[in-house]
């Protein structure tokens, strides 16, 4: 599950996109909105490129209701509580520590507290990535591999069956916008996530890759279990079936009908 808790994004004084309370279940959705409507600014909040106010929390479900009355003796604000910026909250016990007898067995990271185990449960590809010209496809699936535990054989699997792994020891500065693009989309299965973000991945690829892509992501959320948040602007006619969709309007993020 991720739940997000007051989210809020701001560049400078302008207000870039709010998420209100919102808990989304294991799943696959598409985040639908127009250009420029805060549908990457979402996704990369969740994959820690950006910072942001408010708190995103991945697991079971984390225990935010309180009473007044217990948040008068602990001495900790109902807008700290909101911010998870004071660190009474967990000294006086009115947040539950992950992993306590009260939260359960499964451990609820934060993205502000736990940030280094929450990003390695995130795999994200961006809309137009760009990588160092001087590196390989090597040498990013290799970083990539170590970095997230992950079958460097497995991703050259995928590289092959894209048709660029010919291109494996080449730079990336002398790639096509096409072949950067497939690059991204395997270095974001690589490892065990468990979401995956992907940001427009049927832009700038071909037919086939596009049923190729979706092959991976049906085939990955029903053999293993993996969760995708899909943002595009194109339809996935049949090629996926999506748990539920979510949409941008007016700079808010919110479950579509």
């Amino acid at each position: 599950m991720l739940q997000f808790r007051k989210v809020e994004k701001y560049y400078g004084a302008h207000l870039a996109l709010t998420v209100p309370d919102l808990d989304l279940q294991k799943g696959m959705y598409w985040i639908q909105g127009e250009n420029g409507s805060g549908k990457t600014t979402f996704l990369k909040m969740l994959a820690g490129l950006h910072p942001f106010k408010g708190e995103i929390f991945l697991g079971e479900k984390r225990e935010m209701g309180l009473s007044d009355n217990r948040l008068r003796r602990s001495g900790v604000k109902r807008s700290e509580l909101l911010s998870g910026s004071d660190s009474r909250l967990q000294d006086s016990g009115v947040l539950r520590k992950p992993g306590s007898e009260e939260s359960g067995s499964e451990k609820s990271l934060s993205i502000l507290k736990d940030r280094n185990d929450f990003l390695k449960k995130v795999n994200y590809a961006e809309a137009e990535p760009l990588y160092p010209p001087f590196l390989t496809a090597k040498d990013l699936v290799e970083l990539y591999g170590a970095t997230k535990k992950a079958d460097i054989d497995a991703a050259k699997q995928q590289l092959e069956e894209l048709h660029i792994l010919d291109a494996y020891e080449q730079t990336v500065g002398t790639y096509s916008s096409g072949m950067v693009k497939k690059l991204s989309l395997v270095l974001a299965f690589m490892g065990n996530p468990d979401w995956i973000l992907l940001d427009e991945p049927l832009i700038t690829i071909d037919v086939a890759a596009v049923e190729l892509v979706c092959k991976w992501i049906n085939d990955w959320h029903a053999r293993k279990g993996i969760s995708f948040l899909i943002s595009s602007h194109q339809s996935f006619a049949d090629g996926l079936k999506f748990t539920g969709k979510l949409s941008v309007v007016e700079k808010k993020l919110q479950v579509a009908s």
